[in-house]
């Protein structure tokens, strides 16, 4: 594969390069960030099942652990954005593979108590953490990588590819997590989530880095009040995502429909889906405007689940969930990247998602009280009306559109 050797000085990606081009340039990334991302992908519907299932912890308690990465990575997001923007985006991609490696050998060492479920739980919950560190520095060095190989006027096909990245390996990695976990129990899970980023790593290791830039950059606490308008959208149209990662499992299993694997499946396709076919349009069109019309639907899809009685519907809404949460994530990104200036832009996608990790952090832990006191159907009727609210920011956005940031 051919490699690029852009630097600081560089002129973004001429306007008139194709699709082909563009994709050509990310795709080593993109195929990096996919591997990698089945360490979370696999566990995804596996964890609950162990902590409540196996350790016979509440379900508050698997909301506590589902959170710990997001909070994690949330404290680490300006960390990842100074990293990238000072020592290269490239950088800060190989130390979350090395980090999310040392958090797999966190879950084998777990295992160590797993006849003391309360210690077992709190080691569990350092490598959540680790992994959160390690999401944290591969989402932002990916996402920077990304925007500074082609151009800040593409921002949104980044945040689509690297997005189709991610979400694909969720979906990827919820039935290969379920058919691991009952072959091999959790130390399979341990055992793949430690192969799956060293494996991204050797991906990476002969692809060349982009120069950080030398221009003085903006303080992180300023480009996060740059953010903040469509961070907002993003952190209320998560919450549809934060509730299927971490409540369909019990779902399924209280209504015994069998295997959620499907659910994270059917989230997975939306998603992809939505992207193939209309990543083009936050760039093209406006990220307000697409982002408005993509909460919509994704309020419907968590209406669907809220109300399923038979699992077909719960795809559906899964489903539906993906497709409209597809959209919204490049869509409000699009709208932060017009907000910061390129010196910067390592830390404003740092501080953009994490506003990600904040929705998902209070999600996990306050969805699993409601659950205790409502019943897991009830999180869905809540994801639906935290989500409708992001409507609202797209609108504000729509009404105060800036000039693009120079």
């Amino acid at each position: 594969m051919t490699s690029h050797k852009p630097t600081a000085n560089s002129p973004p990606a001429m306007t008139s390069a194709g699709e082909q081009s563009v994709l050509q340039q990310l795709a080593p990334i993109v195929l990096a960030v996919f591997v990698s991302f089945m360490t979370i992908g696999i566990a995804l519907p596996v964890l609950p099942l162990h902590v409540h299932g196996q350790l016979g912890m509440s379900t508050l308690m698997v909301g506590i652990v589902a959170g710990a990465q997001f909070a994690a990575a949330l404290l680490t997001r300006a960390w990842a954005g100074a990293l990238s923007d000072t020592r290269g985006s490239k950088r800060a991609v190989m130390t979350g593979f090395g980090i999310g490696i040392a958090s797999a050998l966190v879950y084998f060492l777990s295992l160590y108590w797993v006849d003391q479920p309360q210690l077992s739980v709190a080691v569990l919950i350092v490598g959540r953490v680790l992994l959160g560190c390690a999401e944290s520095l591969i989402v932002t060095g990916a996402l920077s990588w990304g925007v500074g190989l082609v151009g800040p006027q593409r921002a949104g096909k980044v945040m689509a590819w690297v997005g189709i990245a991610m979400y694909g390996a969720y979906a990827a990695g919820a039935p290969a997590g379920m058919a691991i976990y009952k072959t091999f129990g959790f130390s399979g899970i341990a055992a793949a989530g430690m192969l799956a980023p060293l494996l991204a790593m050797v991906m990476l290791l002969n692809v060349d880095a982009i120069a950080p830039g030398k221009l003085r950059r903006v303080p992180f606490y300023k480009v996060l009040g740059m953010v903040w308008l469509p961070g907002a959208g993003l952190a209320l149209s998560s919450v549809g995502f934060g509730v299927i990662t971490a409540f369909v499992s019990l779902l399924f299993a209280t209504k015994q429909w069998g295997s959620p694997s499907l659910a994270f499946t059917a989230f997975g396709v939306g998603f992809i889906g939505a992207r193939l076919l209309f990543g083009h349009l936050p760039d093209k069109i406006g990220g307000a405007k697409v982002a408005l019309v993509c909460v919509l639907i994704e309020v419907l899809g968590q209406v669907f689940i809220w109300r399923a009685e038979a699992p077909l519907l719960a795809y559906l809404g899964a489903a539906l969930t993906g497709f409209g949460y597809s959209l919204a994530f490049p869509g409000f990104g699009v709208e932060a990247v017009k907000r910061t200036p390129p010196q910067s832009r390592g830390a404003a996608m740092g501080a953009y998602v994490a506003f990600l990790d904040i929705s998902l952090a209070v999600t996990g832990p306050l969805a699993g009280a409601l659950a205790n006191v409502a019943g897991i159907s009830a999180v869905y009727l809540a994801g639906a009306a935290c989500v409708g609210l992001a409507s609202l920011v797209a609108v504000r956005l729509l009404a105060s559109a800036p000039a693009e940031a120079s």
